[in-house]
């Protein structure tokens, strides 16, 4: 064996192996696993999943949902939500000819203080007048700000990935132009408030 061999060898068996689990508000679910020679080192790292992975709901493999390391406990690494969105393929596959999309993009704070860049989509039965595309933005802005208000960070976060906020907004928007899909496309933690430990450990996913 080559000293080169034996040094990669080396270099593998100093490492720990650390279970990557995610926060209480999607179940302390196991989502993989990381090596690291130091758990410091650990701390910081981004994790991609899906909701299928977390769920065991097929129909679910369409939403990638990113979790970052705040710290460590035993051996396992614990995480924060940093965001979600829909993946590509899904996300093209809503879209038809003959319909409207209606986009918005809204930054919140949660009741408790936790920053968030919220992206919705809407998609029409039939093509939509302007006036109706600027109703529809307004009623998702009004709702999305309503829910930011009165939820905590790990409820909103909740609401958005199981389709309750979504559903809130169908069905106010649908009293405007009827609506095939409503959806929280994606969604990103921008800052944790200051009076939160971690929050120094929590850097910016590139989602």
């Amino acid at each position: 064996m080559s000293k080169r061999a034996r040094k990669v060898q080396d270099k593998w068996k100093i490492k720990e192996w650390y279970n990557i689990i995610t926060p209480p508000y999607f179940g302390g679910a196991l989502i993989g696993s990381s090596p690291s020679s130091e758990p410091a080192k650990t701390i910081g790292r981004i994790l991609e999943t899906t909701l299928y992975d977390i769920t065991g709901d097929f129909n679910q493999q369409y939403m990638k949902l990113y979790f970052q390391v705040t710290g460590i406990k035993g051996s396992d690494a614990e995480t924060i939500f940093k965001g979600h969105e829909y993946s590509r393929d899904y996300l093209r596959s809503l879209v038809r000819r003959g319909s409207t999309r209606i986009d918005s993009i809204i930054n919140i704070t949660t009741k408790d203080g936790y920053k968030l860049r919220v992206s919705v989509v809407a998609l029409s039965v039939s093509r939509i007048r302007t006036s109706q595309i600027i109703v529809m933005r307004s009623v998702i802005r009004k709702i999305i700000d309503e829910k930011a208000k009165s939820l905590n960070f790990d409820q909103f976060v909740q609401e958005s990935i199981l389709g309750k906020i979504a559903s809130d907004i169908y069905n106010e928007a649908k009293k405007f132009s009827p609506l095939r899909h409503v959806g929280i496309r994606k969604s990103k933690l921008v800052l944790v408030p200051a009076s939160k430990p971690l929050d120094s450990t929590v850097v910016e996913a590139k989602v």
